[in-house]
C-alpha cells in the first residue's frame, strides 16, 4: 500500500512491477551460475552492468564486491546484499538449477542480490524524478559464507564512510512470501569455527594400554566440551557447540595416531563471545590430559551477533508497513545463525529483517540445504522493501 506522504513510494512500486520479469530472470541466472566465496566475478559483473545501465556510479573494490552510489547531498543510507554461494550440490528440479557441480545458492543469496539490484533500479527512477532526498549506496558483499566474512573487507575499503543507517534482508524459508520478520535488538548469534586435531601414539586395538588412545580422547572432546561449557558460561548466553566433521582412523582394529573434529561455536550473547575462545582452549587441555595425547586447537573468531539498532529498526518497520501492510510485518525471534552483517552494525546503526520465501501452503525448506527453493515473488518484495527503507531513512 503506497504511502501518500511520500511520492517516492508509488514510483518504487511502479518500477519494481515494471522490472519484475527482469528481476526473476536475473535471480534465475545467478542461481544457475553460483560462485563460491571470494570468487564472485561473474555475479559482480552482472550486478555492475545492470546498475551502470540504470545510471548508478559503480566501483569494484580490489579483492571483491561491488559498490554503487546514486543521488547527491550529505545524507547517505546504505543497503547490503551478499553474493556468494555454498559448496553443496543443487538438488532442486528447476530448469535454472546450478550448472556448477558442488556449488549452489542454498542460502538465498541469489534472491538477496537480485532484490538489491531491483531496489537500485527503482531508486534510479526515484532519483530521476527528483524525489531522492540524499544519497544511497549499495553494498554487494563477497564471502558472507566464510569466517570472519567479507563485510570486513568492504568496511576496509571505506564502504561505510558517511553512512547514517544500513539495511539488509535475509531469506527465511519458514515465513510465507509476503511476510517479513523484524525485531529490535539481537537478531542472530555470534558464530565461530573450531577445529581440534589430536595426535598421539597409535597401535593395535587389543593393546590400548600401550597406546595413547586417541579415538577415545577424541570422543571425550566431542561429548564433554559442549557439556562443560553449559556449566561454565551463563546459560542465558545460549552457547552451542555442534560438530560437523569427525575424522580418525582407517581400520577397525587400529588405534590411529591422528584425529580431527571440527564444528561451530555459537552463542546469543556478545559478552560470552568475548570469553569463549580462552575458556574453550583451557577446557580442551583439561579434557585430554588423562589420555596423554596432544591437541592443536584452531579457533577462528567469526562474526558478532546482529543487533538491530532501535531507530534503524523503526525506520525499517515503517518501510515494511508501507510495502506489506500491518499483517505482512511480523515479529521474529533471535536465532543462533551467524551473519556478518553484524560487523556493519558494529560501525553504524542499522537493521536486518527476515524475508519470507515460502509459498503459502507449500513445503518448508531449510537454509544451507541443496533442496532449498524459494517463491520468486520474494525478489520483488525484497526490492520494494529495501528501496522504501532507503527513502524512509533519507526523509528524516
Amino acid at each position: 500500500m503506497p504511502n501518500p506522504a511520500n511520492p517516492a513510494t508509488a514510483v518504487i512500486a511502479e518500477a519494481v512491477d515494471k522490472y519484475a520479469d527482469e528481476l526473476v530472470a536475473l535471480r534465475r541466472d545467478l542461481h544457475a551460475h553460483p560462485e563460491l566465496s571470494w570468487q564472485e566475478d561473474r555475479t559482480s559483473e552482472s550486478v555492475t552492468i545492470a546498475l551502470e545501465d540504470a545510471g548508478w556510479s559503480v566501483t569494484r573494490p580490489e579483492g571483491g564486491g561491488v559498490l554503487a552510489e546514486i543521488g547527491s547531498g550529505d545524507a547517505l543510507v546504505a543497503l547490503r546484499a551478499d553474493l556468494d554461494a555454498l559448496p553443496v550440490d543443487d538438488l532442486t528440479p528447476d530448469p535454472w538449477k546450478s550448472t556448477t557441480p558442488g556449488v549452489a545458492h542454498a542460502c538465498g543469496h541469489d534472491v538477496h542480490t537480485a532484490g538489491l539490484v531491483g531496489a537500485g533500479l527503482a531508486l534510479s527512477e526515484v532519483a530521476a524524478r527528483g524525489l531522492l532526498a540524499g544519497r544511497v549506496r549499495l553494498l554487494f558483499q563477497p564471502a558472507e559464507e566464510v569466517m570472519p566474512g567479507g563485510a570486513l573487507h568492504l568496511i576496509s575499503t571505506g564502504a561505510l564512510e558517511g553512512v547514517s543507517h544500513i539495511f539488509g534482508l535475509h531469506c527465511d524459508p519458514s515465513l510465507d512470501v509476503g511476510r517479513i520478520g523484524l525485531r529490535e535488538g539481537p537478531l542472530t548469534g555470534a558464530a565461530d569455527a573450531l577445529t581440534v586435531k589430536l595426535t598421539g601414539k597409535g597401535g593395535h586395538t587389543s593393546r590400548p594400554h600401550l597406546t595413547e588412545d586417541l579415538t577415545f580422547a577424541l570422543g571425550k572432546v566431542i561429548t564433554e566440551l559442549p557439556a562443560i561449557l553449559s556449566r561454565r558460561l551463563d546459560p542465558r548466553a545460549g552457547v552451542s557447540v555442534v560438530w560437523g566433521t569427525v575424522r580418525a582412523g582407517s581400520a577397525h582394529n587400529v588405534i590411529p595416531h591422528t584425529g580431527v573434529v571440527a564444528g561451530t561455536v555459537r552463542m546469543l550473547d556478545a559478552v560470552a563471545w568475548s570469553d569463549a575462545e580462552h575458556l574453550i582452549r583451557q577446557l580442551i587441555t583439561t579434557i585430554i590430559a588423562p589420555y596423554g595425547v596432544a591437541a592443536e586447537v584452531t579457533y577462528q573468531r567469526g562474526v558478532p551477533p546482529v543487533v538491530n539498532h532501535p531507530v534503524s529498526t523503526a525506520l525499517l518497520g515503517t518501510a515494511l508497513d508501507t510495502v506489506l501492510g500491518p499483517h505482512g510485518h511480523v515479529s521474529t525471534a533471535q536465532s543462533l545463525g551467524g551473519e556478518d552483517f553484524g560487523w556493519y552494525l558494529d560501525s553504524v546503526p542499522g537493521a536486518m529483517a527476515r524475508l519470507g520465501t515460502r509459498t503459502p501452503g507449500g513445503p518448508t525448506y531449510d537454509l544451507h540445504q541443496g533442496n532449498l527453493r524459494v517463491d520468486e515473488a520474494a525478489t520483488g518484495i525484497g526490492a520494494r522493501v529495501l528501496a522504501e527503507a532507503a527513502v524512509t531513512a533519507l526523509s528524516l
